[in-house]
């Protein structure tokens, strides 16, 4: 914060620092290259990327057949050489960015995700030959702006902030924000949340991550109402890698390994099973040439340390694929424990690593066993994550100035919400390109209703509360039909409903006016008109909630939609919506109803999936309703 303009300062809390959280992807998505464009329109949106920064030469990002830049864009080039594509590069230290910083890439996460948004098609494209075909982004023929937030030591509240005023006074029409914490904050303690109010205000829409931290309930982070929070799930590409036992078994597991054939090599079980390089420098035995058998989990360092030829590391998250310094395998638990029985009863246990290879899997999409879910503990009655979209095994591009595998590469494989992100921001900008003039709720809405909805029975335990409305779907996102819709005032009577005073609110707002607060029914959080609809019930205690809701017919001007409830558990929680028929004469017409959601749950951790689904017969609408008892 600059004290040279103290009446400019909003708040003053530390600045924290976050962390940064295709070939397949898009196609799994039925969203083909061929699909229907708005180009003239396209070429006016303009993504922000706050990110590492990009690799301005990578193909992906050629000008080549780009006109000139909008001419309301007002960003600029610091110490970058910008083209027609990538029209504005600023690098950010301590909330500054007149420092001499460069906004080139040296980490290869924002090249990464600035591809994967709207990285131009480029063909015949691999790591190493592994996961082959056509890189492309959503909307190849939109320009981007990179705000450079993040280094080697993470990414700080007071560079975030900076970027989010200097990205909405420069003109962009989006924000990609891969970056996340491990638990959620206050709004009013959270820069993301802060940061992208004022965007919302500006008719700029967060694009975010939903969190890296997985498993343990209540983790989903950038949960604003007013930020599209974003969950990672699986394409039907899997990367695997086998492991040859000597007895000529062969296990299945999980590595980005292009290096060759590591053929008949002995194994060696570290003291402790510990392959960090202080214990295996500890233990004082030879690791050279052989295969460490890591029980608990390793970034590789270690072994490469000590001259291990490779490495086989047991994990909680089998479903991911990592590159790693050294021909390696990551394996379940029970198959490490399989390994182990081996190596335990035979004299002389040795190993074969392949290469690893592409696979068809015909479970997904399922929910990443890293992507962090609901519920949303800051406010409950939203929905948190919002949707879900790949984030395993993605190929984008790199910057050569990060290597992988020990080598450089132009393109690259990574795994997280960090890639989810990109591929629902550039959705957003493909609905942005139709719908130049729709609010940030209302694209969000699009996204969200018309989101695919996922196999409960094949994701782990919480359904929706995970993955949320469903899959990302781009080509119905530019046609729901109707749109939930939202505005600053709306999300202001939230906060006051949530029990913010003042002080409080202006931390978010940035606004002296109080009045929203002052006197009278504050109403409900569950009041804000989102698309989907939570309740966190007591368990064991009858509840009902209501949820008053307005949609905007954006669909054709003379259309009738009625109203299909659907329960996972009828017996247990109702649905009522009244009225359940809607009738609209004209398009821009708003008409509301009210959902009630009540019922009991008799225990702890109980969790039942509903939906309203809005019909015309030819667009269908569906908005979740999930009631939990989850104790987190």
């Amino acid at each position: 914060v600059s004290f040279a303009c103290m009446e400019c300062v909003v708040s003053i809390f530390p600045s924290r620092t976050r962390q940064l959280l295709t070939t397949r992807s898009w196609d799994f998505l039925g969203f083909p290259k061929t699909a229907k464009r708005s180009l003239e329109l396209e070429g006016d949106v303009i993504v922000g990327m706050l990110d590492t920064g990009v690799w301005p030469d990578s193909p992906s990002f050629s000008d080549e057949g780009f006109g000139p830049p909008p001419s309301r864009w007002k960003g600029a080039c610091l110490n970058f050489t910008c083209n027609k594509y990538i029209i504005g590069a600023r690098a950010y230290n301590h909330g500054s960015s007149t420092a001499g910083l460069s906004p080139v890439d040296t980490d290869g996460h924002g090249t990464h995700t600035a591809s994967t948004v709207a990285g131009r098609a480029v063909g015949n494209i691999s790591l190493g030959g592994l996961a082959a075909g056509t890189a492309r982004g959503a909307v190849p023929g939109a320009r981007l702006a990179i705000y450079k937030v993040c280094s080697d030591d993470g990414c700080s509240d007071a560079d975030m902030l900076a970027a989010f005023d200097d990205a909405v006074a420069d003109g962009v029409d989006l924000i990609s924000f891969s970056i996340g914490d491990d638990l959620p904050a206050q709004y009013f303690e959270d820069a993301a949340a802060i940061g992208s109010f004022h965007a919302m205000k500006a008719g700029v829409l967060t694009s975010a991550a939903a969190g890296n931290s997985g498993l343990e309930s209540g983790r989903v982070c950038n949960v604003a109402p007013w930020i599209l929070s974003v969950a990672a799930s699986s394409t039907d590409r899997r990367l695997v890698d086998k492991l040859v036992l000597g007895n000529g078994k062969t296990i299945v597991g999980a590595s980005i390994n292009i290096f060759p054939e590591l053929k008949d090599v002995p194994f060696v079980f570290p003291i402790n099973g510990s392959c960090e390089a202080e214990s295996l420098a500890v233990a004082g035995r030879s690791y050279k040439g052989k295969i460490l058998l890591c029980a608990l989990p390793s970034n590789g360092s270690g072994p490469v340390t000590v001259g291990a030829a490779g490495a086989v590391i047991g994990t909680d998250q089998p479903d991911i694929a990592f590159s790693l310094p050294l021909p390696a395998v990551m394996v379940s638990q029970a198959q490490f424990t399989r390994i182990m029985a081996y190596v335990n009863r035979t004299r002389n246990p040795v190993g074969t690593i392949l290469a690893s290879e592409s696979a068809f899997d015909s479970e997904a999409p399922i929910v990443a066993s890293f992507s962090s879910p609901g519920p949303n503990m800051i406010t409950p009655s939203i929905l948190k994550p919002d949707l879900s979209a790949p984030g395993i095994d993605i190929l984008a591009a790199w910057s050569p100035l990060s290597p992988v595998s020990g080598r450089s590469v132009a393109y690259s494989i990574d795994s997280g919400t960090s890639m989810a992100c990109p591929h629902a921001t550039g959705a957003a900008a493909y609905v942005k390109s139709f719908h130049p003039d729709w609010s940030p709720a209302m694209i969000m809405s699009a996204l969200i209703t018309t989101a695919t909805p996922m196999n409960s029975s094949r994701n782990r335990g919480g359904g929706e509360l995970t993955y949320g409305a469903g899959q990302l779907n781009p080509v119905r996102a530019p046609d729901p039909g109707l749109v939930y819709d939202a505005r600053e005032g709306d999300y202001v009577r939230m906060l006051c409903a949530q029990g913010y005073n003042s002080t409080q609110l202006q931390l978010v707002t940035d606004s002296d006016d109080a009045a929203p607060c002052r006197g009278g029914r504050r109403g409900s959080a569950a009041d804000l008109n989102y698309p989907t609809m939570a309740v966190h019930a007591a368990p064991g205690k009858n509840f009902s909630a209501h949820f008053p809701r307005t949609v905007t017919n954006v669909g054709v001007p003379g259309s009738v939609y009625v109203a299909k409830l659907v329960s996972s558990r009828p017996e247990l929680v109702r649905v009522a919506v009244s009225p359940r028929r809607l009738v609209f004469s004209q398009l821009g017409q708003r008409l509301s109803f009210t959902v009630t959601v009540s019922g009991v749950l008799g225990g702890a951790n109980e969790f039942v999936s509903a939906a309203v689904v809005w019909s015309d017969g030819d667009r269908h609408v569906r908005s979740p309703v999930i009631v939990h008892t989850v104790d987190v």
